[in-house]
């Protein structure tokens, strides 16, 4: 709040509420679901995080070979102790990482689970020796960890309105046209999904992450949107570019203008694909990838009036500020990877 008490514009929980509050105007409710990926790494003597793991696990093994198992499920313990319900549990595809569902809730309080979730995984994580982190990309050659955002609108009593029986997919006109909106906005608002340098090691080929901005009716791990299975009132779209670096109150913001701007301009998802796509595929289709790096996304997010409509021109000013900041400190440092490519060489 400012010193009037009211909310304070340029709060990211406030945009958010914003948002919300023009959703509910339309009659929608904002249903989010969360995947949580962290990976669980040795402390040093010090006490200090490292990126060693003795485990050498992989997508839902278990105890003994999971050697997280007991953190994993201390954290969810305490989650819902705290009043949080777990839709599920399990590890992920790299040695030491995990993940963790949350069930569906309201969109503020689901961006609110997801900050009290990260602190509390940390917290628990400690107590066992270990360090948690939302590191999108920790280590080469794994996969990195995302934050798949699950998402519906409903009615005031609750009824899915992404759901139809009529449709082949079981899908709503909302549903594609929410999709389309945020497909067509993804550009521009893929830094607030992905907000760190290291964000865009993750969005690379080869890691069951997305490169396309297209959509799949079936699970093709390369496009940015698919659908998962349930149907009814269980139907929803994934959203597969959100990692756990995410602010998830800006992240949630701009995913739901998107959609409320694909419902009011009444467009629909031409660009979808069941299989991986060849380069002739994407150039005969016309299908664009996401921002390959901090420095592309920042242009898009500049360039883009609609970013600033969504989140406040004088926000968007300070947010590029500290991104470009950011990008220039990187681009300063010299790597590993060049020391070995051509010090030797050159």
């Amino acid at each position: 709040y400012d010193r009037e008490g009211n909310l304070y514009a340029k709060s990211s929980r406030t945009i958010l509420q914003k948002v919300i509050s023009e959703a509910k105007a339309m009659g929608y409710e904002f249903e989010i679901s969360p995947e949580c990926e962290f990976f669980l790494f040795h402390t040093d003597e010090e006490g200090r995080p490292t990126t060693q793991s003795h485990e050498r696990a992989s997508y839902f093994d278990v105890s003994p070979i999971d050697l997280g198992e007991n953190v994993r499920r201390d954290i969810v313990l305490n989650l819902e102790d705290m009043g949080f319900e777990v839709e599920a549990s399990h590890h992920e595809i790299a040695p030491a990482q995990h993940e963790i569902d949350l069930q569906y809730t309201e969109g503020l309080e689901a961006a609110d689970h997801i900050m009290t979730f990260k602190m509390a995984a940390k917290t628990i994580a400690k107590r066992h020796g270990l360090h948690a982190t939302f590191m999108p990309k920790p280590k080469e050659g794994v996969n990195g960890s995302g934050m798949h955002i699950n998402m519906s609108l409903s009615d005031k009593d609750g009824h899915n309105l992404f759901a139809d029986d009529s449709d082949e997919l079981g899908l709503s006109q909302l549903a594609y046209r929410f999709m389309a909106g945020i497909l067509g906005h993804m550009k521009e608002m893929t830094i607030l999904t992905n907000p760190l340098v290291n964000s865009y090691k993750r969005l690379v080929p080869g890691y069951d992450a997305p490169i396309y901005i297209a959509w799949s009716p079936t699970s093709n791990r390369s496009s940015l949107i698919r659908i998962p299975s349930p149907r009814g009132e269980g139907t929803r779209i994934e959203l597969r570019c959100p990692d756990s670096a995410m602010n998830p109150y800006l992240a949630l913001a701009v995913c739901l203008a998107a959609g409320l701007d694909g419902i009011n301009k009444k467009i629909y998802p031409t660009k979808s694909s069941s299989r991986e796509l060849s380069e002739t595929d994407q150039k005969t289709m016309k299908i664009e990838n996401l921002p390959g790096n901090l420095n592309e996304a920042i242009d898009y997010f500049e360039q883009s009036d609609w970013i600033k409509e969504v989140l406040g021109t004088e926000f968007c000013k300070e947010y590029a500020a500290a991104k470009k900041k950011e990008w220039l400190r990187y681009t300063r440092e010299i790597s590993a990877w060049e020391i070995e490519e051509y010090l030797y060489r050159i």
